[in-house]
């Protein structure tokens, strides 16, 4: 599959998994939660999964060619949600922290966003 198809078809499974996700985080009774905050942490996965969906889609609607740089940022870009936001997903719903899951998650987003900008500068 071409990259820029990939990140549409990712963007949109991210963008309904998101909203699922909103869903059950409105819902769910509060016991349900593995911690206190609980809801609030998935909250805050579903945005970042939301904003990074909708990103993915614009990236595959609009790189007809992706150069290595771009492919490389958009790849990051799609890595760094999940591993981000599953980690979120289950310290939310299980109460355990996975260690430095999401930290890595949330650098490979900045590292990709970072990445991309720099794609965007030498061949856009």
């Amino acid at each position: 599959m071409e990259l820029a198809r990939f990140w549409r078809v990712g963007g949109a499974w991210a963008a309904a998994t998101g909203v699922a996700m909103g869903a059950v985080a409105a819902h769910l009774p509060s016991e349900r939660f593995g911690l206190p905050e609980g809801r609030t942490i998935v909250q805050e996965a579903v945005q970042m999964q939301m904003w990074h969906a909708l990103a993915l889609l614009a990236l595959g609607v609009s790189v007809r060619r992706s150069s290595r740089l771009t492919a490389l940022a958009g790849c990051g870009l799609w890595c760094g949600m999940v591993i981000f936001c599953l980690a979120l997903y289950v310290t939310a719903f299980s109460g355990h922290h996975l260690g430095p899951v999401a930290p890595t998650g949330g650098s490979m987003l900045i590292a990709s966003w970072t990445l991309l900008g720099v794609a965007f500068l030498r061949h856009d």
